[in-house]
């Protein structure tokens, strides 16, 4: 009696099985159909493309191209254990200063001087450097329009910049931000600000 009842209740499990798989099978293919005639029909439009459709998709596909960005190559100008990544910017990248291996009695603040005019300079941001507390930090700026400082469109940030490390005897740095706009950033630089 006992081999009957294993008899039984195994063929009845392995009917069950069967049946669960072909409802799961059936189930399967019906709503992948549905998917794929559904992509079918968006990858496949069943009007032709006008000559005008077609001359303003030209169009937007060469202002693309016009416009692609990609960032100048790092160069790392240095100047001591002081450096900046590049000698030209366009308006809207950050300048990545790069501190490292300061003296301990190293003190002083690294000045970045924005022109004002062939001759002259004002101070844009001071940042203060201690070897003794810190002698390896990196820090970057991004020079933008600021009515409270006077910077009103970005003929003010344009130009030749200084970068002046005060309290001690190593050499300037000098870069240029040019009229160029990083994409996305057209809005901050086209409008002046007072």
């Amino acid at each position: 009696m006992k081999k009957s009842s294993i008899v039984g209740i195994s063929g009845g499990i392995g009917i069950t099985i069967i049946i669960l798989g072909i409802i799961f099978a059936t189930s399967q293919d019906s709503g992948s159909m549905e998917v794929e005639d559904v992509l079918d029909r968006e990858l496949r439009p069943e009007e032709e493309i006008t000559p005008e459709v077609q001359e303003k998709l030209d169009e937007i596909e060469k202002i693309v191209d016009e416009n692609e960005y990609s960032p100048a190559p790092r160069e790392w100008i240095t100047s001591g254990p002081f450096q900046i990544d590049r000698s030209k910017y366009v308006l809207g990248e950050k300048i990545f200063l790069v501190i490292g291996g300061l003296d301990y009695q190293e003190k002083g603040q690294v000045a970045f001087l924005r022109p004002l005019n062939d001759t002259h300079y004002s101070v844009y941001q001071t940042i203060p450097f201690d070897g003794a507390k810190k002698n390896v930090f990196n820090y970057y700026i991004s020079p933008q329009l600021s009515k409270t400082r006077g910077i009103c469109s970005a003929d003010d940030i344009i130009g030749n910049w200084t970068v002046v490390f005060r309290g001690t005897d190593y050499p300037n740095l000098k870069f240029e931000i040019t009229d160029q706009i990083l994409p996305g950033d057209e809005d901050s630089y086209t409008k002046p600000v007072c």
